[in-house]
C-alpha cells in the first residue's frame, strides 16, 4: 500500500519557506477556523491556502469544533460556517471536522452533531471526514458505528490506532521537524490517493 506523507498546520505554526516544505511533503491539511467561544477564521488560512496553490501542494482543511459542539443544531450551524470559510476554494484532500474537547458525557449528542455536520458538507459536494484521537476522541466522544460512513483521520502517537480499525490518515506525532517550519509540527501518513479520488469524483470544488 502506497503511503503519502504530510503535515497539518494552523496559525500556531511558523512556516518560513513553503518552497522547502513542498519538496518534503505530499500534502498539507490546514485549519480553516472553528468555534471556540465564538466563530473564528484561522488568521493564516488564506496565506496557507494560497501558498499550497502556488507551490502545487495538495491540501485539505479542518474545522475546530470546540467545546459546545453538542446536538444536531450545532452540527448544522457549524457546517454552514465551515462552508462559508471554504467558499471559492478547491481542496485535493478531504475537509475534516476536528473533535477534541467536547465533554464526554454528551457522546450521543456529539455524534448527532458530527453526523449532521458531515452530511451537510456531503450535500454541498465535499468529501467529508472526522479528525479525533483514537481513544479520547473516537472511542470516548463518538459512536464509531454511526460515523463509519465518513473518512477518518486518527491521532495516536507512538503506535498505530488500535480502537479505530478502518482509517485513511494517521497523525503519528505532534513533534515532527521539517525544513521550512520553525518548531515542532504534526506529521501524518495517508493511505489513499485522495487527489485522484476527489478530482475524479468532482468533490471539493472540482
Amino acid at each position: 500500500m502506497k503511503e503519502y506523507r504530510g503535515i497539518d498546520i494552523s496559525k500556531h505554526n511558523k512556516v518560513t519557506s513553503f518552497e522547502s516544505v513542498a519538496r518534503q511533503t505530499d500534502f498539507i491539511i490546514m485549519r480553516a477556523g472553528g468555534n471556540f467561544g465564538g466563530y473564528y477564521k484561522d488568521s493564516k488560512f488564506e496565506r496557507n491556502y494560497d501558498a499550497c496553490k502556488m507551490y502545487d501542494i495538495p491540501c485539505g482543511c479542518y474545522y475546530d469544533a470546540g467545546k459546545e459542539f453538542i446536538g444536531s443544531e450545532k452540527g448544522y450551524e457549524y457546517a454552514q460556517h465551515f462552508l462559508q470559510l471554504m467558499s471559492g476554494k478547491v481542496f485535493e484532500y478531504p475537509v475534516f471536522l476536528d473533535i477534541e474537547v467536547t465533554p464526554r458525557q454528551y457522546k450521543k449528542f456529539i455524534t448527532d452533531a458530527a453526523v449532521v455536520f458531515c452530511r451537510e458538507l456531503e450535500n454541498k459536494g465535499y468529501y467529508a471526514g472526522i479528525y479525533a484521537s483514537d481513544i479520547s476522541g473516537f472511542k470516548d466522544l463518538l459512536s464509531i458505528e454511526r460515523v463509519a460512513p465518513f473518512c477518518k483521520w486518527v491521532a495516536r502517537y507512538g503506535n498505530k490506532p488500535a480502537y479505530v480499525r478502518k482509517y485513511d490518515l494517521w497523525q503519528y506525532t505532534s513533534k515532527g521537524s521539517i525544513a521550512g517550519i520553525t518548531g515542532p509540527v504534526d506529521m501524518d501518513i495517508c493511505y489513499r490517493n485522495f487527489p485522484k479520488i476527489i478530482k475524479g469524483g468532482h468533490f471539493n470544488g472540482y
